[in-house]
């Protein structure tokens, strides 16, 4: 019996880590950049191929071990919204299937489910972030400054409490390995001239109060969210990137939501909470995850997924 428990142990082991793609590794198509989680190739002069890899970070450091599965939400929950938003603002998608600019059957397969064909597109150099709650580094800002971004809040807010309103609150795009910084609205202005900062920031809050009256159906809160756009060769803004996902928001749980406390959420939680314990400078490398930590992780990768994507929970 309990050779009998090792080998199938041991075949679970295999079928996940067939399931799990750490790097692609695509010869057919030239390599343009590996970002934290994503690798893109170049196809041609007007398309790019963005692979969602099963690659997990925290604290800005790449962590050895990758998430079962999680290239696969990550890209079904983005092609979910970008789909559901489209009459909202345009996307980076693009007609092309995979199968029509991957020839190589084996190649295809690696990167099946977990892929792209998107526009190229000139990508604006800030993040547009969206909170509707208050919490992370909104939440430090608001305790030292009462205020977020340069926007003033009301006093005697909560932990996690609901904001009156949703703030639109940019930041940088730091280069891998450095961290995000929080800018003011006057700052976003500087670098993208007043016109496109106020649609970058009108847009922003319209996908995100869309997306989070839709998720709270399912028993989700959205509480905060950011967005990158680009713009084509005539100047129209479009959605690119990642599209509400575990890994660009945070997703509460509605039924184990409660104002004071930080609330449980749909992503990387698990990861950090143990990484916390441990006696680690959150410089690379990083340690290795526990077993335990990275089937509980990728669990609640598909549990978003699931929720956001099948009937209404409320």
């Amino acid at each position: 019996m309990i050779g009998a428990d090792s080998k199938r142990l041991a075949l679970n082991q295999t079928m996940i880590a067939m399931q799990t793609l750490l790097e692609s590794s695509l010869t057919s198509v030239p390599l343009r950049s590996r970002g934290k989680v994503r690798d893109i190739y170049e196809l041609d002069s007007e398309h790019l191929l963005i692979v969602t890899t099963d690659r997990i970070s925290a604290f800005d450091v790449i962590l050895p071990d990758p998430i079962p599965g999680k290239g696969q939400v990550l890209t079904s929950v983005s092609n979910f919204w970008f789909g559901r938003l489209s009459a909202l603002i345009p996307n980076h998608l693009s007609t092309l299937a995979v199968e029509q600019v991957i020839a190589d059957p084996a190649e295809r397969a690696q990167v099946q489910g977990r892929s792209m064909v998107v526009k190229k597109l000139q990508a604006l150099p800030v993040e547009a972030v969206v909170r509707g709650y208050l919490i992370g580094s909104g939440w430090k800002d608001y305790k030292a400054k009462g205020s977020v971004c340069g926007i003033d809040l009301p006093a005697g807010l909560q932990l996690a409490e609901r904001l009156p309103q949703a703030i639109f609150t940019p930041s940088t795009k730091a280069e891998k390995g450095y961290h995000d910084a929080n800018i003011t609205f006057d700052d976003t202005v500087e670098l993208l001239g007043r016109a496109r900062a106020e649609e970058v920031r009108r847009v922003s809050l319209q996908l995100y109060r869309a997306a989070a009256d839709y998720a709270l159906q399912r028993g989700i809160i959205i509480a905060d969210t950011k967005f990158e756009f680009g713009l084509d060769e005539k100047g129209r803004l479009h959605w690119i990137d990642e599209a509400l996902t575990p890994d660009s928001s945070r997703f509460w749980p509605l039924d184990q939501y409660q104002v004071g406390i930080s609330p449980p959420s749909f992503d990387k939680q698990f990861v950090r909470d143990y990484l916390e314990s441990l006696d680690w400078n959150k410089q690379p490398p990083a340690p290795r995850l526990p077993p335990e930590v990275i089937a509980r992780t990728s669990e609640k990768y598909r549990e978003a997924e699931a929720r956001l994507l099948g009937e209404p929970t409320v």
